[in-house]
């Protein structure tokens, strides 16, 4: 029985290394595509600053977080998913200023899903005198459906590639006989365009009425890179 079990090890090896000198013998072509695409961010993420010290101590931090919480929900935003407290283990830190005056300050992460809900948050904070609002990024949340449309086109791109080098020579391009997934990347738009920038809603008159902030983000590039070899007939 073991003699019969190394005879199957050996022919089992023998035909791999077999397999893998015949593919090395092969006429092949290599070629390299890259494909890449822009898409618009549709997971904008919000730093908000809550401090007493914007309504010079007249407001509590208390007092503010509640009105913010009133204002999202007319919005139709969902606070318990889509905003979320930092620095949960303080609650909230303290600024002594003046050596003994103590304003409390709340900072906040809020997720939402478009530039246009984005301005409208600009402006209900200010009418609650919030205005610390920072961009910490911006995300898409279908990026895994996109690598793999994006790898198909540049298997796609690849195959025209290979035609189009083997085409002077009278070659035919034949099965693809070997694929190497090389290279993901997302690139976030410009670095700094958007990333870190405060956000205030603008003014358009001298009663405190507000038209929604002009925001664009910039878009997500999304690019993949793959190496084929091509069997020619």
């Amino acid at each position: 029985m073991k003699k019969f079990a190394l005879l199957a090890l050996l022919l089992i090896s023998t035909k791999s290394i077999s397999q893998s000198k015949n593919f090395i013998d092969l006429p092949y072509i290599e070629t390299t595509a890259k494909v890449d695409t822009l898409v618009i961010p549709d997971r904008i993420y919000l730093n908000i600053l809550i401090t007493e010290k914007d309504t010079k101590g007249k407001t509590s931090v208390e007092e503010l977080e509640s009105r913010m919480n009133n204002k999202f929900k007319s919005l139709g935003i969902n606070v318990e998913t889509q905003l979320t407290l930092n620095d949960l283990s303080s609650n909230y830190k303290k600024y002594i200023l003046k050596q003994q005056d103590i304003l409390k300050t709340k900072n906040y992460t809020l997720v939402l899903y478009d530039a246009k809900i984005s301005g409208k948050v600009l402006i209900a904070l200010e009418e609650i005198e919030i205005s610390n609002v920072i961009l910490e990024k911006t995300a898409y949340s279908k990026e895994d459906e996109m690598y793999l449309i994006l790898k198909s086109k540049a298997i796609e791109k690849a195959k025209k590639q290979a035609i189009a080098m083997t085409k002077p020579l009278n070659q035919k391009v034949g099965n693809a006989i070997f694929i190497s997934d090389v290279n993901n990347n997302i690139i976030r738009g410009i670095p700094g365009a958007n990333a870190g920038v405060i956000f205030r809603a603008k003014s358009i008159s001298s009663n405190d009425e507000f038209i929604p902030a002009d925001i664009e983000f910039a878009k997500i590039k999304i690019e993949t890179s793959l190496n084929v070899n091509f069997k020619l007939e």
